[in-house]
């Protein structure tokens, strides 16, 4: 059933009022939004972490040790430290207070090393670096040189049984510090010069290839996000959202805590998602609501059912990610009352979010004329966009895919269409679309594909680049795995395409991950593929693997099986190929690769 458009714009409108409220040029900051909180209700829970309970005067408290520590260190607005550490109370007590000097901090994700963490590092142009006593293995692919580049704070874990363990040559224990600094506000004369449109944090974009670029965050958007998701969710004081995302993205970073300093509410938070653990830390905390991603509800699906799978108090799930093919079934399995799908990214200037339920879209664009976001024709093959006769791009109608842009009006004290950037200002203007409609125009290229239905609601296709061409159509990476997902004990899809010699285009390939990989059955899965793919869109090849490659924001890596193929000579995991004439996968041979039909 349609909702009429009217209903959805009023829910939008409610999301858009509550979201721009804030302007860059306000002197209400985050840091004031944290020390407004806990003056209001201090006793009230912010954080559960294991056995740990932080109140907000707590947080307050613990942030201005930081705050005043930062002033000794001559810290001051304006200034980067970079952060690395894991999900823990101390990572938002490290940047509320770095943030209450209008500090800002550079989220460091905890799983880079080597020359990807040099890159990060670098980028931040961060003279000082906080880091969690678990990630100082990471620090030491950098060599020996660690203390000398970065002044180097080293947060020790209080669940940590290593406790005061040895750290490198030259670090500081921030943990022996802290606990001199005293705990009242610091003078608010310190972050005089900061506005809302300054940056509060670098988010590090978590793409599958190339090393990562520097997203700016700001405090009005921050607290927008927090306002406004708040608005639509139907978030009060007494919720508790279930943090299981990492802290350094945006997801978990931004929307999940913003959301609870926005109500006054708490977080429940947690090291590393656990899918086993889920919903009984769902019960344990009075978990109301959660924030998804990925593959998340995938994982809770695959688990065994349960007698107590509804046992629970969660209401609402918010994200991105939440295949068409299983919405329906986790919905009513677990049943959570509202899905809010959402599209977006850290950096981008404008979004979708599904307030319908419509089962598969990402959100809907009731009148066009009240959204700064379009959808415009993009041709795989030449890797540009179509464009008429008077060189204007072209607006995809109902049912054609096209990438999703947002109009950058450049209005100087608003926070409609305002797209930050990233550290790099030649990434920046990579990311902007030039007279697109109209001569001297400016739209942010977001690099999605999407198609929308003659209801305006919108589907996620794929990531430019991720859909490829076989035998003269293009093919989704993202639809082709959602139509594998039915398939009996199949955990994980990732789907790409490959070189074939002497072919155009690229063949299609998919990695499975299965319950049981010995118990792949190559006739079951062909006949699989026949009923619900066209022929063009079937995986040529199959490589049945123990577990996917997966970005710590369960994000699936393609690159480095794009370049494995299906050369058996770099894949030590089970090959199979397509083979019509037995209408089956069979094992990948010499002689079926070159007797191969497709």
């Amino acid at each position: 059933m349609t909702v009429d458009r009217d209903a959805t714009q009023q829910k939008l409108a409610k999301l858009g009022a509550a979201t721009l409220q804030h302007r860059p040029s306000q002197k209400y900051t985050v840091g004031d939004r944290i020390e407004e909180k806990a003056t209001a209700h201090p006793e009230r829970p912010f954080l559960f972490y294991e056995d740990r309970r932080l109140t907000y005067a707590e947080l307050n408290a613990e942030a201005n040790r930081v705050a005043h520590a930062a002033l000794q260190a001559g810290l001051a607005t304006g200034d980067v430290v970079s952060l690395m550490m894991e999900n823990r109370p101390e990572f938002i007590v490290s940047w509320a207070g770095l943030a209450k000097l209008g500090v800002t901090v550079a989220l460091i994700n905890t799983n880079v090393r080597g020359r990807s963490l040099r890159h990060a590092l670098e980028t931040a142009e961060a003279k000082h670096l906080i880091v969690g006593r678990e990630c100082l293995e990471n620090l030491s692919s950098l060599g020996q040189d660690i203390a000398r580049t970065w002044t180097l704070y080293v947060s020790l874990d209080p669940g940590d049984p290593r406790g005061h363990a040895q750290c490198p040559a030259g670090a500081l224990n921030l943990s022996d510090a802290l606990a001199r600094m005293p705990t009242e506000n610091p003078d608010s004369a310190v972050r005089a010069n900061l506005v809302a449109g300054d940056d509060l944090f670098y988010v590090f974009t978590s793409g599958t290839t190339g090393l990562p670029k520097a997203a700016r965050l700001s405090h009005m958007r921050f607290l927008g996000v927090g306002d406004g998701m708040s608005a639509v969710a139907g978030y009060g004081p007494d919720e508790v959202i279930y943090g299981v995302l990492p802290l350094y993205h945006g997801a978990g970073g931004m929307v999940v805590v913003s959301c609870a300093l926005s109500q006054g509410a708490a977080i429940a938070l947690r090291r590393k998602f656990s899918a086993s653990r889920f919903w009984d830390e769902a019960r344990r905390y009075g978990v109301t609501a959660c924030q998804y991603i990925g593959e998340i509800c995938r994982y809770l699906l695959n688990h065994p059912l349960r007698d107590d799978d509804r046992n629970h108090r969660i209401r609402v799930m918010m994200g991105a990610g939440l295949g068409g093919d299983i919405w329906a079934e986790f919905q009513e399995r677990f049943g959570i009352e509202q899905i809010l799908e959402g599209w977006s990214s850290t950096e981008a200037n404008t979004s979708l979010i599904n307030l319908d339920n419509r089962v598969g879209s990402c959100g809907r664009i009731p009148y066009r004329e009240l959204h700064n976001g379009r959808l415009i024709l993009y041709d795989i093959e030449t890797e540009s966009h179509v464009r008429d006769e008077n060189d204007f791009c072209i607006e995809c109608a109902p049912g054609e895919v096209g990438e999703f842009i947002g109009m950058i009006p450049g209005l100087p004290d608003s926070g409609a269409g305002r797209f930050e950037g990233y550290t790099s200002v030649e990434a920046t203007e990579q990311k902007i679309l030039r007279d697109v409609f109209e001569k001297g125009d400016r739209w942010y290229r977001s690099g999605d594909l999407l198609r929308r239905d003659e209801d305006d609601y919108f589907y996620f296709v794929d990531r430019i680049g991720d859909t490829f061409r076989w035998k003269s159509e293009n093919v989704s990476t993202q639809e082709v795995a959602e139509a594998l997902g039915g398939f009996p004990g199949l955990e994980i899809a990732n789907v790409y395409g490959v070189q074939v010699p002497g072919m155009e285009g690229q063949a299609g390939m998919a990695t499975l991950v299965l319950r049981d990989p010995e118990a792949f059955d190559g006739r079951a899965f062909y006949e699989f593929t026949e009923d619900r793919l066209p022929h063009y869109a079937a995986p040529v090849f199959i490589r049945v693997a123990k577990a996917a490659d997966m970005t710590s924001t369960f994000k699936l890596r393609k690159l480095d099986l794009q370049r494995d193929g299906y050369d058996p000579e770099r894949v030590r995991d089970p090959l199979f190929i397509r083979d019509p004439d037995v209408r089956a996968y069979v094992p990948l041979s010499v002689d079926k690769l070159s007797r191969l039909r497709v």
